[in-house]
């Protein structure tokens, strides 16, 4: 790889970021307990709020120091109930991982799971939520990353609808980048992080609920440091949180809020995502591989690709990385069957030309 060629991350998160945002992140060092670094916090809650129309008005934010899974497990020690029961929608790694989170924090949970490449199974919740009355909440991931599956919660939505189920969304990887129906899917709260589509950097992690549910739908998390009861009243209260935050990664952030509405928005960038997406589909395709999920089924943020006969994971991994782009594994079952590509971050058409020659290169050996 040449020097002056970037090496760009086709990984889910975190993401190659624009000049703009990188230097955001080396600019004064503030101390989290001063009044411009609670302005700030005030300043980024607002705008996470704002990047959906939908959300603006009936919903506010949290933000805490952590990754989306910190995010995650926090909606669920805050917001799922101890006293009734939560249905887990599993199709992947991060259904599973909420179901594990849930069997931790003691609270029950029911689980309807398929075969990780497959869709949600609207039969099975029914039919669980027939079975078992104690089911008073739903929890689904939206973009399951571990195959690049974009749910369709269309019809659980409207099933939360009509049986007046809260749902509770795990957005770590949609969020900014995709459509996000808070009201056609009975969305009451919602975790996602700074370092995926908003192309931020590790470490800022959000919690979005309805101010009913700040108000009076808290339960008693069992934790100290995801009660998201003390930094809901301190972020807007004073401005200030309970615990340190991370403050470069909160100046990042900003820029790079600030950039996604200057560039148009979530619809701009999931323009962007699927253009980037087809043409790495056109190129790979012609090269003879084919995709784990029919395209259709496919977030614009990740796509999962089958490795042909002959190559391992660690072999065009390895191909890729010499030329300067980074891609990820499957995991579970899947670790030796497929390679994902994502398509978030700051990426040129330099950059698309260079991954095109690389994939040629390592598919077709030429």
């Amino acid at each position: 790889m040449a020097d002056t060629e970037r090496s760009i991350l086709l990984n889910p998160g975190p993401v190659t970021l624009s000049n703009r945002v990188r230097q955001a992140l080396i600019r004064d060092d503030w101390c989290h307990r001063e009044p411009e670094f609670a302005e700030l916090t005030r300043e980024i809650n607002d705008h996470l709020v704002r990047v959906y129309r939908e959300t603006a008005c009936d919903f506010e934010s949290v933000m805490l120091t952590g990754s989306g899974t910190s995010a995650v497990e926090a909606m669920m020690a805050n917001f799922a109930p101890r006293d009734t029961a939560t249905l887990v929608i599993v199709n992947g790694v991060y259904g599973k991982r909420i179901a594990e989170m849930l069997k931790v924090q003691g609270k029950p949970l029911h689980i309807s799971e398929v075969n990780w490449d497959q869709p949600i199974d609207m039969q099975s919740v029914a039919a669980a939520l027939d079975q078992h009355a104690d089911i008073s909440h739903i929890v689904a991931v939206h973009h399951e990353t571990t195959t690049g599956r974009l749910n369709d919660l269309n019809p659980l939505g409207e099933l939360c609808r009509e049986r007046e189920i809260p749902l509770l969304l795990d957005c770590v990887s949609s969020f900014g980048a995709e459509a996000i129906d808070v009201e056609g899917w009975n969305v009451v709260a919602l975790a996602a992080t700074a370092g995926k589509c908003l192309h931020g950097v590790p470490g800022i992690a959000f919690v979005l609920a309805r101010k009913s549910l700040w108000a009076t739908g808290l339960v008693a998390p069992g934790s100290v440091y995801l009660d998201l009861s003390a930094y809901y009243q301190g972020q807007h209260g004073t401005g200030y949180s309970p615990f340190t935050q991370s403050v470069q990664p909160a100046f990042a952030l900003r820029e790079a809020l600030k950039e996604l509405e200057e560039e148009g928005g979530w619809e701009q960038r999931r323009s962007i995502y699927r253009r980037r997406a087809g043409e790495i589909a056109m190129i790979l395709q012609k090269l003879g591989l084919k995709t784990l999920l029919r395209p259709e089924d496919y977030s614009c943020v990740l796509w999962s690709w089958l490795l042909p006969e002959g190559y391992t994971y660690e072999s065009v991994h390895d191909y890729l990385k010499q030329q300067g782009f980074v891609i990820y594994a499957g995991q579970g079952e899947l670790g030796k069957q497929i390679f994902r590509i994502a398509h978030m971050g700051d990426i040129s058409s330099d950059d698309l030309d260079r991954l095109m020659k690389a994939l040629g290169n390592c598919f077709d050996g030429g």
